[in-house]
């Protein structure tokens, strides 16, 4: 088996550097480095990725819960989307001083504003623990054992190389379990902002313009990374002082044009690119049409008080900003895949490796079309339900989200009544409560009793039409017959009778809490009723999972055995890649060419201002008007957005776009609508990542912002 293992690891090391789709691992682009070279590259490799000296991967981090930022000055500046530090921005306006839609530029260090739970993670390095992740696993282990043994592998590489939690370490696998690259990071924890752009010009465009070209979209926030005077991560301080970074960009005022060569560093979320036929059926029949029925309810809902109050608005800003990204997303994903016949083309894949294995007698790979087909024809049965409940309910009332964490609590009580806590659990029940108060308070800031019974009304209405009632517990179909189907009615009275839609009652509870009275709270049992029915129906999953993940497992390591000499990538799965390409536009219909770039005059084309998501701000019309745009235009325009051809998805946002001499040109921020299905099978002639210009960034900062003491720490190129 030991053989076996060995072997897979060594052509998966081959394979993964020479992928056409292009999200490699920096470990390894040595073997990537001749065709950059030709591509236009002037760097070396260590230059990009060096473990003992600066380089570039030391600018890059993770910003956030998953978004990409990149330093860009030697204190600590750092650059990153608008969209990705939306929510940051969002907590620290108010109606009374509203950052996110006036815009804000810090004159010096001391006006930058800290971002409560803000996180920079800085990569360190990289490691093939392939070997040591498969010891003692053999063929003959159900799922379940192979799981066991991954997890203690993981626990044992992550407690030897965290030294005492100074690094956050984390285990990725890779092509579905037949490979595993360990990853090193250093979190910082003081995060502040520095300068974003008014809201009118950071989302320029909205939920129109989302995932298509041509964009004119601001979409950049500045921060800066905080340590303390050591220069070591640190809680905020007013003591602390800005990161010396390792390295840091800089930045090139020269422009681009069509055929440059460009790459991208950043931490690519997710991918499903070995997704068989049988799950893209799955995701254009059952998923996709479920979460955005769902999630369209939901905006329905919010967008009606956002439209009515401004302080609504604001509070449900960043919320429906995260649910509208991926509901236009589920829409587009299902147009394409069947527009670009990607059912059709994973089906010749595997009609292409069932043929190879009869013909070759790969006694090992018989099943596995078979199994796979099979595991998804029971899982079919249940993916509407499990996508309605995930959308509608467990993600549904917002009151719901915050009950999740009170079952923890439940527990804890039942056993401090009995007077069984052991020590351990003592320290839980004491963690839950000094956790709890920063949860109330994070979650009432942004809450609306009025919103949220309307959209629970909604929303319930919505499940109980979808599902059967074997699907929904019993409680809540005598609710519905009680109250003959009024919706309305139905949420009003559990809203009436519970807690958690009122702060002050929550905390008179938690002054002296107790198992009876969460019994008692109609919310609270509702939730509960809910998850336990959720988790007893779909019981027969777990089984058909296991099912599914051995017989993809084999289905790639077949495929790798099938075509040594393909050209296959793995999977994004949010650690450091780094894909290269080149600027230019794309082909769209009726043999049109969608050109590479866009400029102001084009923002000011698309104002309307009876329509929020396309006004522009007075200054910057004034600035176009009078032609004032500094050292930042080119050929008398200020460019806007751009696009290349590179490998992105989500998790890529705010990633630097980099040019062949490693200065920045851009931001990369989103990707195009006619390739909405390359999550799941690459579209390399259709696939285009949109960035914003480098140069609209420092004009916006320059002259909108009138903040040019940012850009003097800046090393700007000018050649």
């Amino acid at each position: 088996m030991k053989k076996l293992i060995l072997s897979v690891a060594i052509l998966l090391s081959v394979l993964m550097v020479k992928a056409d789709e292009g999200m490699w691992l920096l470990s390894l682009l040595n073997k990537n480095y001749s065709n950059m070279q030709e591509m236009g590259l002037t760097l070396s490799v260590e230059d990009i990725y060096s473990i003992n000296e600066a380089s570039m991967k030391d600018a890059v981090v993770i910003f956030g819960r998953g978004c990409t930022g990149e330093i860009i000055s030697n204190q600590g500046l750092m650059l990153t989307n608008h969209h990705c530090g939306y929510g940051n921005i969002q907590a620290l306006s108010t109606p009374e001083n509203n950052i996110l839609a006036n815009g804000f530029w810090a004159k010096t260090f001391a006006d930058e504003l800290p971002c409560d739970g803000l996180t920079a993670a800085f990569f360190i390095r990289m490691e093939d623990v392939t070997d040591y992740m498969l010891n003692e696993i053999n063929e003959e282990m159900s799922e379940q054992q192979r799981g066991a043994i991954i997890n203690k592998h993981t626990k044992e590489l992550e407690k030897e190389h965290s030294e005492n939690n100074k690094y956050r370490v984390r285990i990725a696998n890779m092509f579905n379990g037949n490979a595993y690259y360990m990853f090193i990071y250093q979190v910082y924890n003081d995060v502040r902002l520095v300068g974003v752009p008014p809201e009118s010009m950071g989302k320029f465009g909205g939920e129109t313009d989302n995932w298509t070209w041509p964009r004119h979209t601001a979409d950049f926030a500045l921060f800066r990374v905080y340590t303390d005077t050591d220069g070591n991560p640190a809680e905020y301080s007013e003591d602390n002082i800005p990161l010396v970074p390792k390295w840091f960009f800089p930045i090139s005022t020269s422009g681009i044009k069509e055929g440059d060569f460009a790459m991208i560093l950043g931490f690519p979320g997710s991918t499903d690119r070995f997704l068989t036929s049988y799950g893209v059926k799955m995701a254009i029949s059952e998923k996709n049409p479920t979460i955005v029925k769902v999630r369209d309810a939901k905006l329905t809902s919010w967008r009606a008080f956002r439209e009515s109050d401004p302080v609504i608005d604001l509070q449900y800003a960043s919320k429906y900003a995260g649910i509208s990204n991926y509901w236009k997303y589920y829409i587009g994903q299902t147009k394409q895949l069947i527009n670009n016949e990607v059912f059709d083309k994973k089906k010749d894949i595997e009609e292409n490796f069932q043929n190879w294995v009869y013909r070759n007698d790969k006694k090992e790979y018989y099943y596995v079309i078979p199994d796979i087909a099979g595991a998804y024809e029971e899982l079919s049965k249940y993916e509407k339900f499990t996508n309605l409940y995930s959308q509608a309910i467990f993600g549904g009332p917002e009151i719901f989200s915050l009950i999740s964490s009170y079952r923890s609590l439940h527990e804890l009580l039942q056993k401090q009544e009995k007077d069984t806590l052991t020590t351990t659990e003592a320290k839980q029940f004491e963690s839950w409560f000094k956790s709890n108060q920063t949860r109330l308070e994070n979650f009432f800031k942004n809450y609306n009793i009025k919103v949220d019974k309307a959209t629970t009304a909604k929303l319930f209405e919505l499940y109980y039409k979808e599902t059967t009632p074997q699907q929904r517990p019993q409680a809540f179909n005598d609710a519905i017959a009680v109250w003959e189907e009024d919706f309305n009615k139905l949420t009003n009275d559990l809203f009436n009778r519970t807690i958690f839609a009122d702060k002050n009652l929550i905390e008179a509870f938690l002054q002296n809490p107790s198992v009876e009275d969460l019994n008692q709270d109609l919310a609270y049992l509702w939730y509960t009723q809910f998850t336990d029915l959720y988790h007893q129906t779909i019981e027969p999953v777990a089984e058909q999972r296991e099912k599914l993940n051995k017989a993809n497992r084999l289905f790639i390591r077949g495929l790798l055995e099938m075509n040594p000499d393909k050209l296959y990538a793995p999977n994004a799965n949010s650690q450091i890649r780094l894909t290269y390409g080149k600027v230019g536009g794309y082909p769209i219909k009726d043999g049109l060419k969608a050109d590479y770039y866009t400029t102001l005059a084009g923002v000011l084309a698309k104002e309307d201002p009876d329509n929020r998501e396309f006004i522009v701000p007075e200054k910057l019309k004034h600035l176009y008007r009078t032609e004032d745009y500094g050292v930042y235009a080119e050929n008398g325009q200020i460019r806007v957005n751009f696009l290349t051809d590179h490998d992105i998805t989500g998790g890529n946002s705010g990633s630097p776009v980099i040019n062949a001499k490693g200065e920045l040109i851009g931001c990369a921020f989103d990707g195009n609508w006619e390739a909405m299905s390359g999550d799941i099978f690459f579209e390399p002639n259709l696939q285009r990542c949109i960035n914003v210009d480098i140069r609209y960034v420092l004009f916006i900062i320059d002259k909108f912002g009138e903040a040019k003491h940012i850009i003097d720490e800046m090393n700007l190129v000018y050649d």
